[in-house]
């Protein structure tokens, strides 16, 4: 077995700094949310996913895979936000295994009173804090990251190194 490459002083700095500024950051927009809309960052992003999808419905499974998390980690959410009467389970007519996760009238209207605070704080922790060369660099160095640990490997089947140009 070979030596581990252990990191040096430069990449020591970028890594803490990642993870500092990633917990930073998280905590920061859970706390907005929490606060704004009752909504943890994991629901809010599985409405956010369901917002923007033809019909306000995506199979599970694939919502699953949209927003990282487990299939059971998913259920759950999903099942906060049933409670709450802002997200709907419907069978699959072709699929006696298939579930949709449906957004609710009740869903869309929380999930577009929150945004605006959501954005906000986004800002406010992370975009406005960079320059445009800054902000470049993030975007490209981060999706990378990503698309090398996407394990569908469909971005990385494209070949390409480009960011996805879709905003959240």
């Amino acid at each position: 077995m070979s030596e581990p490459r252990w990191l040096d002083a430069r990449e020591m700095a970028a890594w803490q700094g990642f993870l500092l500024a990633s917990n930073r950051v998280g905590h920061h927009l859970e706390q907005q949310l929490k606060e704004g809309s009752g909504l943890s960052h994991p629901q809010y992003e599985i409405l956010v996913h369901l917002g923007e999808a033809p019909g306000g419905e995506i199979r599970m499974t694939e919502l699953a895979r949209s927003v990282v998390t487990s299939k059971s980690g998913l259920t759950y959410q999903v099942g906060r936000l049933e409670k709450r009467g802002l997200v709907r389970r419907r069978s699959c007519p072709t699929d006696v295994r298939g579930v949709y996760a449906v957004l609710t009238d009740e869903g869309r209207r929380v999930l577009e009173g929150a945004a605006p605070g959501h954005v906000a704080a986004v800002r406010e922790a992370l975009i406005d804090v960079l320059d445009d060369a800054e902000l470049n660099l993030l975007a490209e160095g981060l999706g990378r990251v990503a698309r090398r640990l996407d394990p569908d490997g469909e971005a990385a089947a494209s070949g390409s190194d480009r960011g996805d140009e879709r905003g959240d």
